[in-house]
């Protein structure tokens, strides 16, 4: 079964490089390896992915870190990766990840993917950066099979009224222009709601677990599902 769309990939509408931050990537390739380590994240990777199984296609894939924690049940992911430096990364990791990973370039708004095509979607910190979110998870809605499950682990909105207002000032300011488009004030448990999934668990994790609080701690991981009646 193709789970690629060769239409969308020939219409241009899902262009090769729909995400350029050339610099912000360099510096995310660095940090993000020594928060493996540092901030736990690798722990995270794994609780995001357990159990997984099936077709996965992975949304912003960045530079493949998640690739090495797909239990061995996955029999096919699927990475969008839409810049370009993080991309080439990512195909680094997919050569010695443990299951079968095709790196793609696309965008969240347009996944170059046939519709139902997958069991699940994985959405690790991208929900941030995505310039249209309701557009973004109408496409995984889109992509999904009825039934199929969602994994999050998305950062955004957290702690008191001083923590949101500093949030939002960040995000009508500096925060998107020096971070790759990321956004601090987002609510991406609310978002996946409000695009019709169903929510599980949702777990509160502070990033990183030990340390100062920024306003880019406060995370979510769960599990959402496509309801199975037809939509």
């Amino acid at each position: 079964m193709a789970l690629r769309s060769p239409r969308s990939a020939a219409s241009g509408k899902v262009p090769r490089d729909a995400v350029h931050h050339p610099l912000f990537a360099r510096f995310y390739a660095r940090t993000s390896v020594s928060a493996e380590t540092r901030m736990g994240m690798g722990g995270v990777r794994d609780r995001l992915l357990a159990g997984l199984s099936g077709r996965v296609i992975e949304i912003g894939a960045g530079n493949g870190l998640n690739f090495a924690h797909y239990p061995s049940a996955v029999s096919e992911v699927v990475a969008i990766e839409p810049e370009r430096l993080l991309r080439q990364l990512a195909v680094e990791s997919a050569l010695r990840a443990g299951v079968p990973v095709d790196v793609v370039p696309g965008a969240a708004e347009a996944l170059p993917v046939k519709s139902e095509a997958f069991d699940a979607v994985v959405l690790s910190l991208v929900l941030c950066s995505v310039r249209d979110v309701p557009r973004a998870l109408g496409e995984v809605r889109r992509v999904l099979r009825p039934g199929g499950e969602v994994r999050f682990f998305e950062h955004g909105r957290g702690g008191g009224r001083a923590m949101l207002l500093t949030q939002r000032a960040l995000d009508r300011s500096v925060w998107p222009l020096v971070s790759g488009g990321c956004h601090v004030s987002r609510d991406p448990v609310g978002a996946l709601r409000g695009a019709g999934f169903e929510l599980g668990p949702v777990r509160r994790v502070m990033m990183p677990e030990r340390g100062p609080t920024l306003p880019s701690s406060y995370c979510a991981l769960g599990t959402a599902w496509r309801p199975r009646i037809s939509d």
